[in-house]
């Protein structure tokens, strides 16, 4: 799993642009389901058919899209101004490098005039791209484009390291659970969804595209594992979670039981997770086309929407059996 897993990381992919995510997906599961779309959103919709054509529609989202930042102004000196894609803590990325889709690499940083360092707000920040002017940075970079983290993929210890953990991780189990091809007599959707981070936007209309009898979130959410974080009853290493709430959605009790009660007869452990902030695309697929009755499993990450996001190679893998039991 280590090695999907980091091919998607490692694929730029930000909000509205998840083009070269999508076509690394098709590369790995093409000849394991039957039918492969892209609707007019860019969400990526694989279908594998179900056994005797009675079952029913189940379909299981994961956003292709990660956090980055857009330029807006490129001042004389060939400095970049940027605004935020999806949310981005301004301390977490003061001298993080970012990649452009060509290739370019910037330094973010802050004026140094700034009194307050503790509380930076973007707008005080720039990026570095060791230009000297404004036509020389021109060259290389224009007014739009968009760069996301740079950072490694490594495993150690039995866990894994990156950036783009926030939601190539869940890439990566629908990945592998289309690779194991479960046999069910359910039409089972593996969606691949786009600008989640900008406000869970391509599984709505990929949801009312689809009308599925019943759908799952595969994303990530935070722990409560580390040193004086806020009290959250989710660790690293003790199974995936089933979603009971977020900030956008309050999981279907039907689809909640059935969750606990695959894992249960499987032997798959798992955790019960009420996230504290954010959401998910369950939160736009459950309201879409009258109503479909939604819920989530999730990896449990540390330090999400940061450079270096860290999972449980073990929550992921169980992760997949939780999906391949719920399924069938």
């Amino acid at each position: 799993m280590f090695d999907i897993i980091k091919k998607l990381a490692q694929t730029y992919g930000p909000s509205g642009n998840e083009k070269k995510v999508a076509e690394a997906i098709i590369e790995m599961v093409k000849g394991k389901v039957d039918e492969i779309k892209t609707d007019p959103l860019g969400n990526l919709i694989c279908v594998k058919k179900g056994t005797g054509g009675t079952g029913k529609k189940i379909m299981l989202a994961a956003h292709m899209d990660e956090i980055g930042v857009i330029v807006s102004h490129i001042d004389d000196k060939g400095f970049l101004r940027f605004s935020n894609i999806g949310g981005l803590p301004p301390h977490v990325i003061l001298g993080q490098r970012v990649v452009f889709e060509n290739g370019t690499v910037g330094v973010i940083w802050y004026e140094e005039d700034t009194e307050d360092k503790k509380n930076v707000k973007l707008e005080k920040m720039y990026i570095d791209i060791a230009a000297g002017s404004e036509k020389e940075a021109g060259n290389h970079v224009k007014i739009g484009d968009m760069a996301v983290f740079a950072a490694d993929t490594i495993s150690q210890n039995g866990r894994v390291i990156s950036k783009a953990l926030d939601d190539r991780v869940g890439c990566a189990v629908l990945v592998q659970l289309a690779l194991n091809e479960p046999k069910t007599e359910n039409d089972i959707y593996y969606v691949f969804t786009t600008q989640e981070e900008v406000g869970l936007r391509g599984a709505r209309t990929a949801a009312f595209g689809i009308v599925p009898d019943m759908a799952l979130a595969v994303d990530v959410c935070d722990t409560g594992d580390t040193p004086n974080c806020k009290p959250m009853s989710v660790r690293l290493g003790e199974g995936p979670t089933v979603k009971i709430k977020d900030s956008s959605v309050i999981s279907h009790p039907m689809v909640k039981d059935r969750l606990i009660d695959a894992a249960r007869k499987n032997n798959i452990p798992y955790q019960l997770e009420v996230m504290l902030r954010g959401g998910t695309d369950a939160g736009s697929i459950h309201v879409t086309a009258g109503g479909i009755p939604s819920g989530g499993v999730s990896i449990p990450t540390r330090y999400v929407h940061n450079t270096a996001e860290m999972v449980d190679i073990n929550d992921v893998e169980n992760a997949v059996k939780l999906l391949e039991a719920f399924v069938k």
